[in-house]
């Protein structure tokens, strides 16, 4: 029955949102009389009375607000199935807004997001690299990227990358004039690049450990960063020893321009994740984007 009622259920949400049959008429582009003979006949139908109507104002009665929490989602709904369904017959196209930290930002968003958006030259990407975690949610993003134990229970994750290593390293130079540490220990004989944590502004502890027990090490040094890139030419430079992500140095650690020391210590950490808040289905640009980043192993 209610199929015949869908466009007057259209016309009953709209002026109950307005609270006005001048101002839904206003945007439907109909006249008020139109409006207001719809709204009758929809009553009178459902034997329901969904308006209540005083001179100055309208409001749903109870029944009418249980009808429009009923609907409005699933109208929702059924607006994005609709809009789905034109964008696959199309060109994809949309606008998709990513939060990650620079180092899942260069080795593997960017990598992959390159051929994809050059695929699909109308969907639009915005990259924002922010080592801090971001609310995704209050930044208006619609998804972002961390490590797999730190993303939060309700959110959905998609593993992007494998399981990595953060690796001690040092130049030749430096190793030439300061002895190999055997231990973590002895870091606090050496000239140390510290990392600033963004989000609780401390000094990162390095991480290790040792037959399952786990061992943070306090360092100290002359410099200081907040950003990847400066550490691994810090390092390079021989200011002192770094810790960093192994796959970010490993072609370096080849040449031999960077010595790695430490390796039975430095630990596994769990991939990268790329999270979001609904279950949803999600536009078509975004679905692909999901699988062209998702991690198969």
């Amino acid at each position: 029955m209610l199929k015949e009622n869908f466009n007057e259920l259209q016309i009953f949400l709209v002026v109950a949102r307005e609270r006005s049959f001048t101002k839904a008429a206003g945007k439907l582009g109909v006249s008020q009389s139109a409006l207001s003979h719809a709204v009758k006949a929809l009553e009178e139908r459902l034997n329901i009375r969904l308006l209540t109507r005083t001179t100055r104002s309208v409001a749903p009665t109870e029944i009418g607000e249980k009808i429009i929490a009923c609907l409005e989602p699933r109208l929702a709904d059924l607006e994005q199935e609709l809009e789905t369904l034109v964008q696959l017959n199309g060109p994809t196209s949309g606008n998709i807004r990513i939060s990650a930290g620079e180092h899942s930002a260069r080795n593997l968003l960017w990598p992959k997001l390159k051929p994809f958006l050059k695929e699909y030259p109308e969907i639009n990407v915005e990259l924002r690299v922010d080592n801090g975690f971001v609310n995704i949610v209050d930044g208006r993003y619609d998804a972002g990227v961390r490590l797999g134990e730190s993303v939060e229970k309700d959110m959905i994750a998609v593993r992007i990358g494998p399981d990595f290593r953060m690796v001690v390293i040092g130049s030749p130079d430096y190793f030439a004039a300061n002895s190999i540490p055997q231990t973590p220990h002895e870091l606090q004989y050496h000239k140390c690049i510290n990392m600033r944590l963004p989000t609780a502004g401390g000094l990162y502890h390095w991480e290790f450990e040792k037959e399952g027990k786990p061992l943070r090490v306090r360092v100290e040094g002359q410099l200081t960063f907040n950003l990847l890139s400066e550490r691994i030419d810090a390092a390079l430079s021989g200011f002192g020893i770094a810790c960093v992500p192994e796959d970010m140095v490993e072609g370096l650690v080849k040449t031999g321009e960077l010595v790695q020391v430490l390796e039975a210590w430095c630990p596994t950490f769990p991939g990268y994740y790329l999270y979001y808040p609904s279950r949803k289905q999600h536009p078509p640009a975004f679905a692909l984007m999901i699988d062209v980043l998702r991690y198969t192993g």
